[in-house]
């Protein structure tokens, strides 16, 4: 049986607005098909709500999930979830396909 499988690249950059600085970790990553991923996003600040962006090759940054007030949200494989401190927030995406290959953001 031949098994075919894609690689996933993942991009994070350091971002940084006025004072305020968000570090994502890892800063890059490859992985197969199928497996799991999660990226974390860590701020000097406390902030209200957290925004997870998609940009894929070639186009614009796509909000995917947006957080308020704590908790977590789900939108079918993605799961993001805010820190009890509001100062961090980890985007999970279960069973990675060839579609999620994109440079993923945070902003708070």
């Amino acid at each position: 049986m031949l098994l075919k499988f894609s690689v996933f690249i993942l991009w994070i950059q350091l971002a940084w607005e006025s004072s305020q600085q968000l570090e994502q970790s890892p800063r890059f990553l490859s992985i197969q098909e199928g497996e799991n991923f999660t990226t974390y996003c860590n701020s000097s600040s406390v902030f209200t709500t957290f925004q997870w962006y998609r940009q894929k090759p070639g186009e614009g940054p796509v909000l995917v999930l947006m957080l308020t007030k704590g908790g977590n949200m789900k939108k079918k494989r993605l799961m993001a979830q805010l820190g009890e401190a509001r100062k961090d927030s980890s985007l999970h995406i279960a069973a990675v396909q060839p579609e999620d290959t994109a440079l993923y953001l945070c902003a708070g």
